[in-house]
């Protein structure tokens, strides 16, 4: 079987090409010229970022990519769906001023912003699929009308998933709200009552109504939960965790989503590893990042790209001071010894199950 083959090149730079100009070689090299983009559109799903989080890819990384597209013909716009959780990106209006504030404009761009569900959520395209766990899956409308699909990811750790990636860029991503929901309602977070504080932070970031207190003022989490895990980062003092039954299903189902969205459409990727958090950039704060700077990398294997760069995470040095480094658990997979109980193989070989890409690759330095 042929490898797929993914580009890669690090962060150096020289006096005659910046990052900008670099990235831009990464991608025509890595074949985004073979698309025919002539009278197209096409849609670049990033994650926008959440305002307090400070990790996210800078829009000049996407303006290159936007610049590229317009060249070879294609009319091209940026987009993300609304979140699960309460915040500044759980409605369209909210979610732009996040997206303008953190640079992500038509100014800045040269394009424009669309969220890809509509106001609400709500609007979304129904694409039947035959897999084991979704049989329907709900994508943002604006994502599914554009001809050509583009990911642009942050590479970083997730409680949940174990890395971010793009397929979590794309198959979480592009889900509108119900779609967000189904692939999270098969798990929800555990207390330990006898941490809790009775502060009430995680009731302000709860958006299904699942925060509840007891007689003695401790949080409960009831049936309406749809395991987001937004009360999990919220909480200060580490009493909502992660209940590790469904991490494995919540990335079936993702990587199932992520199908639905690239099947039957020309498609492309880029992934940035660099301010490589330990959570993923929907939390309102970044730690240290676990890694230093490592590179960018494009193909169109979507879930090649992703095996590379956690290939390439795991292979680096860990950052003493960061989260990891205190760690006492710190082992070869800088994942799972992040995030215990996580399974980020999973991703990978569901998508190979399921036809949506290959695990093995040749990483081409330029």
């Amino acid at each position: 079987m042929t490898k797929s083959k993914v580009y890669f090149t690090d962060f150096s730079t020289v006096a005659n090409e910046n990052l900008l100009k670099k990235l831009e070689r990464l991608i025509r090299k890595a074949g985004i010229g073979d698309i025919d983009f002539k009278k197209q559109y096409a849609v670049v799903k990033v994650h926008f970022g959440e305002p307090g989080n400070v990790a996210y890819i800078r829009a000049n990384y996407g303006k290159v990519v936007a610049d590229v597209v317009k060249a070879l013909g294609g009319q091209v716009f940026f987009s993300d769906c609304n979140t699960l959780y309460v915040g500044r990106r759980k409605d369209a209006l909210e979610h732009l001023e996040t997206a303008y504030e953190n640079g992500y404009n038509p100014f800045t761009l040269g394009c424009h912003v669309i969220i890809g569900d509509g106001l609400k959520g709500t609007d979304e395209e129904v694409i039947p699929l035959d897999l084991d766990y979704v049989k329907e899956a709900k994508i943002g409308k604006a994502i599914m009308d554009a001809d050509i699909f583009i990911s642009l990811t942050h590479f970083k750790g997730h409680v949940e998933a174990g890395f971010g990636g793009a397929i979590k860029n794309i198959g979480m991503g592009c889900g509108s709200r119900a779609g967000k929901m189904e692939m999270h309602q098969d798990g929800k977070p555990k207390v330990k009552a006898n941490l809790c504080t009775s502060c009430r932070k995680c009731l302000k970031a709860c958006a299904s109504g699942a925060i509840e207190f007891g007689t003695d003022g401790k949080v409960l989490i009831n049936d309406r939960c749809t395991g987001c895990g937004r009360c999990i980062g919220y909480c200060n003092f580490n009493a909502i965790a992660t209940n590790w039954n469904a991490p494995e299903l919540l990335n079936y189902k993702m990587v199932e989503y992520a199908y639905a969205v690239v099947k039957d459409r020309p498609h492309f990727h880029i992934s940035l590893i660099c301010d490589v958090s330990p959570d993923c950039d929907c939390m309102d704060a970044n730690d240290l990042p676990i890694v230093g700077d490592i590179g960018m990398l494009a193909s169109f294997d979507p879930l090649a790209l992703d095996k590379a760069c956690a290939d390439l995470v795991n292979q680096a040095e860990i950052n003493a001071a960061s989260r990891l480094g205190q760690s006492k658990t710190s082992g070869a997979d800088h994942f799972s010894s992040l995030h215990p109980g996580t399974n980020w193989q999973s991703q990978i070989e569901h998508g190979v199950k399921i036809g949506l890409g290959s695990a093995d690759y040749e990483l081409i330095k330029i």
